[in-house]
């Protein structure tokens, strides 16, 4: 499958602990298949730090690395993606043990239920219901370097 990183700058040999430790999925490399979502997402990096945006693409032989792999897919906003988020921006590192964890992104139009949840100014019915209003999203965090070494390869980068 293709996937797509929005960034700053092209990114040819990704590495997995770069990333920052308390992100929905974890200290991950992240990607999407969704090309309008890294997009916005470059463009967002690029406004913030005056810089160009840039979309880098890879090849991910997504099933093979699921095989190999030990897996987390969230095919929804639930229950399971809520607790796993908030533990996750927490600290408490619920994606440790996995190499590769797919789902929706805490983004703007889901983030706000999130944190009132967390800081306990909404229960998790009320949470739950607010957020099986929106359709996931597609993150893919890469915990695993050798996932990354051995599934993923950069084909492009394109000015955006």
């Amino acid at each position: 499958m293709i996937v797509y990183h929005g960034a700053t700058q092209k990114v040819e040999h990704p590495v997995c602990t770069f990333g920052r430790p308390n992100l929905d999925f974890g200290q991950g490399f992240y990607v999407t298949d969704i090309k309008e979502q890294a997009e916005e997402w470059a463009h967002r990096q690029a406004d913030a730090r005056k810089e160009a945006p840039v979309l880098n693409v890879y090849e991910f032989d997504r099933e093979n690395a699921i095989q190999e792999s030990h897996y987390l897919l969230f095919s929804a906003y639930d229950k399971a993606w809520l607790h796993f988020i908030v533990d996750s921006r927490n600290g408490l590192k619920p994606w440790e043990g996995y190499d590769i964890i797919e789902g929706g992104i805490a983004n703007d139009r889901v983030i706000d239920t999130v944190n009132l949840y967390s800081l306990g100014l909404m229960n998790e019915d009320t949470a739950l219901s607010r957020l099986s209003e929106h359709q996931p999203n597609n993150q893919i965090c890469v915990l695993s370097q050798m996932v990354i070494e051995k599934y993923l390869v950069f084909q492009e980068v394109k000015s955006l």
